[in-house]
């Protein structure tokens, strides 16, 4: 199914409202699902991963900097090979990539696999501030018809 056939079979299952709505709502619809539904299998398993307070944990760490699996296993009463499994959970969501420095393996963090989740994050913080300020606007509006039926 083509875009448009999409648009045009979506607008006959809208919702009544005005044309504008419907049109910025059917737009809004069909970007959410180009853009961020690509990614949704990366952003899945990267608040999977940081559902442990562990990971939780060595990417707040790997925020400061780089650091090995020793550095990264000092803290935590685990041992390295524990810490090892943590890291391939996160390196496979995307959240940390690793180098090879000679017999060393430094993990950082992965500059996109945190952009993706800040932008979805981002999207949704929109959204809530867009429904606060309609609330606002409501809450505006019953205040103004309450002081008008008091006189």
């Amino acid at each position: 199914m083509r875009p448009a056939d999409r648009l045009i079979r979506a607008r006959r299952f809208a919702t009544p409202c005005s044309a504008g709505e419907n049109f910025v709502f059917i737009i809004s619809k069909y970007l959410y699902k180009l853009t961020l539904m690509d990614s949704a299998s990366n952003l899945n398993a990267a608040f999977s991963a940081l559902a442990d307070p562990t990971r939780r944990a060595i990417l707040a760490r790997l925020a400061k900097g780089e650091a090995t699996v020793m550095a990264l296993a000092a803290p935590f009463e685990m041992t390295q090979p524990a810490i090892s499994q943590h890291l391939k959970v996160l390196e496979g969501a995307g959240l940390v990539v690793r180098r090879v420095d000679g017999t060393k393996r430094p993990r950082r963090l992965a500059k996109a696999g945190v952009e993706a989740m800040d932008q979805w994050l981002a999207m949704l913080r929109k959204a809530l501030e867009k429904n606060y300020d309609r609330l606002d606007e409501v809450l505006a509006s019953m205040e103004k018809q309450k002081r008008g039926e008091k006189r």
